[in-house]
């Protein structure tokens, strides 16, 4: 076994006490400059799987969400751009919190 060390906040926002490794991954902002990524939480939506996505030196800041696909054997995010689609997800992930809330 290899030694690996993280840091997490007090919180890491996935509603869970236990360690887990970080899925971080770096996405170009509008301006071009890379920022790095982590990811909290999935969920389905209509036999799809969706990403939230929070920025790992800035973790009160809004959330992302994308649309994970495998291709290749590897996972693939992509932007929500149809607007049927994205509502859907929306409410998905508020009932997510929701329950999330209740159990807290």
């Amino acid at each position: 076994m290899s030694d690996h060390n993280h840091e997490h906040g007090e919180a890491c926002g996935c509603g869970h006490d236990h360690e887990h490794e970080e899925f971080v991954l770096t996405l170009t902002d509008e301006q071009g400059n890379d920022v790095e990524m982590v990811l909290v939480e999935t969920f389905d939506v209509a036999e799809k799987v969706y990403a939230l996505l929070l920025e790992r030196n800035n973790p009160g800041a809004d959330g992302i969400i994308l649309r994970m696909e495998e291709e290749n054997e590897e996972m693939v995010l992509y932007n929500i751009e149809d607007e049927e689609e994205w509502r859907q997800v929306e409410e998905a992930y508020n009932q997510l919190v929701a329950q999330l809330d209740d159990e807290a």
